[in-house]
């Protein structure tokens, strides 16, 4: 990545400055890496809140994670409460990916992964359908062990915003930039603290729209008029 000297500067400030006013991160920790395949699959197009409730929903819905291979997309989509296109996409990546690993393993499991290395176990990973990067990395770090740090497009387009990452930079730089600068036992760490700055910027950001939008000029000049005429 290009200055990565400069870049790396400004990401340990910026590490230091978010465990200063964050409270001590619990760190996920899948047995079932099928698991951690489908939380990051939720996960990746909705905020972690949104995903840990639909999780539950699932939890609460879904006999096991077979019943959840099996389930129509529509199923799905009304679990999550979103009636959008990153819904939508959610529940066909759900249903390819669960299928792709019954198909290989004859089980909705991944506990195979965890017998071999983990280059080879991410080549797997890699190979199944329904699976994008982001997804990949995470049950990496949460259900094997290995150094990655995942990253939603949000987190991207933070890290490029708040120039902590050249602007140029695809995102295979920025993961390579990321895991010289951030070691494995702090990986989790950081993901968990950028991706919650990340969402929190994102949210204030919505917000000040929304009150753009209410506080347009005409609102003025008839908050105004009705003021004059209470007078």
């Amino acid at each position: 990545m290009k200055n990565s000297k400069e870049y790396s500067k400004k990401l340990q400030n910026f590490y230091r400055s978010l465990k200063q006013k964050s409270k001590k991160v619990e760190k996920s920790v899948y047995d079932e890496p099928v698991d951690a395949m489908v939380y990051a699959i939720v996960s990746e197009r909705l905020t972690e809140k949104q995903a840990r409730i639909a999780i539950r929903r699932f939890n609460d819905y879904f006999v096991d994670t077979n019943d959840l291979r099996v389930s129509r997309p529509e199923e799905i989509v009304e679990l999550l409460g979103l009636n959008t296109e990153a819904a939508k996409n959610i529940a066909l990546s759900l249903g390819s990916a669960l299928r792709a690993v019954f198909y290989k393993y004859n089980a909705v499991s991944l506990a195979a992964l965890k017998k071999m290395g983990k280059r080879p176990a991410k080549k797997i990973l890699e190979k199944l359908d329904g699976l994008t990067v982001f997804v990949v990395d995470y049950c990496m770090l949460t259900a094997l062990a290995a150094h990655a740090i995942p990253l939603t497009a949000a987190m991207i387009d933070y890290l490029k915003g708040n120039e902590l990452v050249h602007p140029d930079s695809s995102r295979d730089e920025i993961e390579g930039f990321l895991a010289r600068q951030i070691s494995i036992d702090r990986a989790y760490e950081f993901y968990a603290l950028l991706r919650h700055e990340s969402e929190t910027a994102r949210h204030r950001k919505k917000a000040k729209k929304i009150l753009r939008k209410k506080s347009s000029p005409g609102d003025s000049l008839l908050r105004t008029k009705v003021q004059k005429a209470k007078k």
